[in-house]
């Protein structure tokens, strides 16, 4: 185990120097604290005082943290095939920033298969890689793949350490009871190497970092590891929801990760309330629930019949209403926690009309590639997050955006809110210098570009963030919108491109019956749960200006070409998971997009550079779109999907 580089005095004596290094994630056990990687200070996670100081440390001294962190990197990996090729032997971080090119997946993928494919790690990693992590981004349709290392579940399991402080800081007692959150694992392959790709969250639930994670009284769960780690998605929720309400007087947190996850939950709960009272009312799990691991932790938080109980909640959920359900339930509850920012603020409503008033709690940023960054203000409004970024977690970097300038405005979403001063142009030049952690400005605008210890260099996240102010000297940001992402309900992240292809796959069979597309638009609806996508087409007849008469049974067949072609997230979202709903296309009268440019011009848009927006988010626009439906049509069948 190498001993912290970090220089400065305050922070190096919080880390770590243990001798010895595990080989492999599983050597981590309770027995051994001190078996943490370089540049991760060791602390008992249930000191918070501790917590804060490192956190303190960490955000005083910036500088010093990212050099030391790039230092690192060089220097244990500029003998990889990848970096050796750029750095030619040096390990000079100028040399390194001047030759070592900022790019996207596309330019990595080739390495990344090849490893997949059974080459070796040391293509980008002196690290053995052990598994890639799926990530919800795709390219050709399928999954990017990021590099992981053993080391790198420990640099995850100090990160969500560091999460607990933060709330005891503004939550009081949350040592006096447990935490009802939803976890859930999703489908993993084995790649030709023999390497397991899987998503993020689900590699870190199934390592044991978190299956032998120590004791922590400050982050007790409801849901036994027994119930997370069911793959099968039904019986994991049912079960999670069972021991939830078992322990309701327990319960002082709910949450899941994603905002769309819980409130999946609450609508399963609508749906089978019932059963789970039974169940409750006489201490024998439901005989559907087949999964042996479940069924035997969930008879014993069970224990025994519980009728007064089974009447309190069913009395509860036969309300007319559900508003504040889950403070009725849950009576002890102080914040739901799950990620609000970005695509997700678009259950904000939702999530306040369940919640009773509840604060919405938001307390990392984090994706495949790497965690960033922490909220040091967990309890702020949605619309006011921002993440504070740690300096050891990796190298950021920072692509300035430029904003557009009038003639050209449009508007974006920072944190779900449309803002004037959002308005933003994405920079696609190559020739644009970086900017350094400590050098960014406040409320300038930033695509985030990360160097990894797992072997991603100079990597475009594809995250657009705007610098709020600063922590000590560590710059928070806001979480602005995805790169070249238009739709997103769930874990999918479908483009402009994406969707033009897939209409344009669905649109070959309208025009086989004479009947043109002349423009489309679409929005996420998500109004109900599952949200779906929702496209506008305005049609009409070849030769005139007629609206020809719909055939429903095409019509469906076109919405489900449209799903068929999008990409593998997006069908594993509706077939799997069923997180996504069916795709709707709402027909338009003529002369709907006429009435949409004159009010996004009137909204300060430019008549001569106009261009129809590929996605809605203006809950205005919308309106003038749906007052003008004249028809409307589901998928009456789910896309194909399957593990690739």
């Amino acid at each position: 185990m190498r001993a912290c580089p970090i220089s400065c005095t305050a922070v190096k004596q919080q880390f770590s120097t243990c001798s010895r290094k595990p080989k492999d994630v599983n050597q981590m056990t309770r027995g051994n604290p001190c078996q943490l990687p370089g540049m991760l200070p060791n602390y008992d996670p249930n000191d918070s005082e501790a917590g804060m100081k490192i956190l303190e440390d960490l955000t005083e001294n910036v500088e010093q943290i990212q050099q030391r962190v790039l230092e690192e990197i060089i220097t244990r990996n500029a003998r990889t095939d990848y970096l050796k090729g750029f750095l030619d032997g040096q390990f000079d971080k100028q040399v390194f920033k001047k030759t070592v090119p900022v790019v996207n997946y596309e330019d990595i993928k080739p390495y990344i298969e090849r490893i997949a494919n059974g080459d070796s790690s040391n293509i980008i990693s002196a690290e053995p890689i052990i598994e890639l992590l799926t990530s919800s981004g795709t390219s050709g349709g399928q999954p990017k793949m990021m590099p992981s290392t053993a080391e790198d579940l420990h640099r995850k399991t100090f990160f969500y350490n560091l999460l607990v402080p933060v709330m005891n800081k503004y939550v009081d007692g949350l040592d006096e009871g447990k935490a009802m959150y939803l976890l859930f694992v999703k489908p993993e392959t084995k790649t030709p190497s023999g390497l397991m790709a899987r998503p993020v969250l689900t590699s870190y639930y199934k390592s044991n970092n978190f299956k032998n994670r120590p004791f922590n009284r400050f982050n007790v769960y409801t849901s036994p590891d027994e119930t997370i780690l069911c793959s099968d998605s039904k019986q994991s929720m049912y079960c999670q929801l069972l021991c939830g309400l078992v322990q309701r007087q327990e319960v002082l947190r709910v949450g899941a990760v994603f905002a769309s996850a819980f409130l999946r939950a609450i609508k399963f709960l609508e749906h089978n309330w019932k059963e789970l009272c039974s169940n409750i009312r006489t201490g024998h799990v439901s005989d559907w629930i087949t999964d042996p691991g479940c069924r035997k932790v969930v008879s014993l938080v069970l224990n025994k019949p519980k009728p007064e109980l089974a009447d309190l909640i069913e009395h509860e959920c036969n309300s007319k209403s559900w508003e504040g359900i889950i403070k009725k339930l849950w009576p002890r509850t102080k914040y739901i926690e799950v990620i609000v920012t970005g695509s997700m603020a678009q259950y904000v409503s939702t999530l306040e009309y369940y919640s009773g008033g509840l604060p919405l709690v938001s307390t990392m940023y984090a994706s495949s590639e790497c965690y960033f960054g922490i909220n040091f203000k967990p309890l702020s409004k949605p619309w006011d997050v921002s993440y504070t970024l740690i300096p050891n977690m990796a190298y950021f970097e920072f692509l300035p955006v430029k904003k557009k300038n009038e003639d050209g405005a449009q508007y974006v979403q920072c944190n779900g809110v449309c803002k004037e001063n959002c308005m933003e142009k994405e920079t696609e030049k190559e020739d644009v210098e970086t900017v350094e952690l400590v050098d960014v400005k406040l409320g300038q605008y930033y695509e985030l570009v990360v160097t990894t210890f797992t072997g991603l260099y100079r990597y475009r996240v594809g995250d657009i963030l705007m610098v709020t102010g600063f922590h000590n000297k560590a710059p928070q940001f806001r979480f602005v919108h995805r790169r070249n992402v238009v739709l997103s309900v769930d874990t999918d992240k479908t483009s402009e491109e994406d969707l033009l292809k897939a209409v344009t796959k669905a649109k070959v069979t309208v025009e086989s019956l004479g009947i043109l597309l002349i423009e489309y638009t679409s929005y996420a609806d998500t109004s109900s749960i599952p949200g779906h996508y929702v496209l506008f087409w305005e049609i009409t007849s070849k030769g005139n200006n007629h609206l020809p008469v719909l055939d429903h049974k095409i019509m469906e067949q076109c919405c489900s070409t449209v799903e068929e072609s999008l990409d593998s997230v997006y069908r594993r979202c509706r077939r799997k998971d069923n997180s996504i709903g069916p795709l709707e296309i709402r027909v338009v009268q003529h002369g709907t997009f006429d009435a949409l440019m004159d009010f996004c011009v009137s909204q300060g848009s430019s008549v001569n550079q106009y261009k129809t927006p590929r996605c809605i988010k203006s809950g205005e626009a919308i309106n003038i779109l749906d007052s003008r439906v004249v028809a409307r049509f589901f998928s009456q069948k789910a896309p194909f999907w399957e593990p690739v």
